[in-house]
């Protein structure tokens, strides 16, 4: 006699990432954690004391994505927690205010702290508020669009400029963090047009691929 009993599906792989938000008070980590996560964005953002935490589950083919994302608080202060955010992180965000170039500048610290704690999470580089950039003057606007490029080609980081008030390219920095884990194909075009948002991924953050990454990757070909 058959079974009225439906049968299970298969239970799901659950890959597990955890990434840290890194960068200099006020330039967006906290707004970034939130609209990936919660799809708010709110101005009123107080500055993050210590480590703030949010999760978020994801499905990918067949497989469950559960990222794990630390924001670090930008303040001085704050940096004897970097450890917290860094070690064991499979993706680093080292974030920047595009409006202000001297958050650029202290990337260059923050990166060389966050590897003495993990040099193999896959680094990216974003420069926030984008909505705001726009209105730069062109020359500054490319100034630090190059500058950013520099940078993003000494770390071997993606370059991404977003915006959280405006949902630009939000999306795309954690779709760029699994594709890069896993050799995984993006379908996004890259974007390297001056005063446009940048896009700039297929050839850079795969040298340092996490080695704690699983060596199974998530059923699909693409994200």
């Amino acid at each position: 006699m058959a079974s009225d009993v439906p049968s299970l599906p298969p239970p799901k792989n659950t890959f597990t990432i955890k990434i840290g938000l890194i960068g200099d008070a006020q330039v967006g980590k906290t707004s970034l954690m939130v609209k990936y996560v919660e799809n708010v964005f709110d101005e009123e953002y107080t500055q993050t004391l210590g480590v703030n935490c949010l999760s978020k589950k994801i499905t990918l083919g067949s497989a469950d994505i559960l990222f794990y994302i630390m924001d670090l608080g930008g303040q001085r202060e704050f940096i004897n927690m970097l450890p917290l955010a860094s070690e064991g992180a499979k993706a680093i965000v080292f974030l920047f205010d595009l409006t202000r170039p001297e958050t650029l500048k202290s990337i260059q610290e923050w990166h060389r702290q966050a590897t003495g704690f993990n040099e193999r999470a896959v680094p990216l580089l974003v420069g926030t508020k984008y909505d705001l950039f726009v209105n730069l003057d062109p020359d500054l606007q490319a100034q630090i669009s190059k500058q950013s490029m520099r940078y993003a080609q000494a770390m071997d980081a993606p370059l991404i400029f977003c915006s959280t008030s405006h949902s630009i390219n939000v999306q795309k920095i954690f779709k760029i963090i699994i594709a890069k884990l896993y050799n995984l194909t993006m379908r996004a075009s890259e974007i390297k047009q001056i005063g446009d948002p940048l896009l700039i991924y297929k050839h850079l953050g795969g040298t340092r691929r996490s080695a704690s990454a699983s060596s199974s990757s998530p059923p699909g070909t693409s994200t």
